[in-house]
C-alpha cells in the first residue's frame, strides 16, 4: 500500500518539530517523493547523519509502504 505526502509529512514534523517540510510527489504514483526538509536539529551532522535523521521518522516504512524518497536537507539560514 502506497503513502500520501501528507502522511510522510506529519511523520517527519512529529519527529522534528518546527522543521520546514515540503513533499512532491515525483510520479502520481504514492511510491516516489522527494522530501526538503530545513531544520534547526540537522545543524552539525553530516549530510549521512540528517538523511538517516528523516528516515528513522518514517518509522519502518522506507521501502515498505514508500518505495523511494529522494532527499534534501538543510539547516535555516
Amino acid at each position: 500500500m502506497a503513502m500520501i505526502a501528507d502522511d510522510i509529512e506529519q511523520l517527519i514534523r512529529e519527529d522534528m518539530p518546527g522543521a520546514e517540510v515540503r513533499i512532491e510527489d515525483l510520479r502520481g504514483d504514492g511510491d516516489h517523493y522527494a522530501a526538503h526538509v530545513v531544520y534547526e536539529g540537522f545543524r552539525g551532522k553530516s549530510r549521512v547523519q540528517q538523511h538517516q535523521m528523516v528516515y528513522k521518522s518514517l518509522k519502518g516504512r522506507m521501502g515498505g509502504e514508500l518505495h523511494a524518497l529522494a532527499l534534501q536537507t538543510s539547516v535555516p539560514e
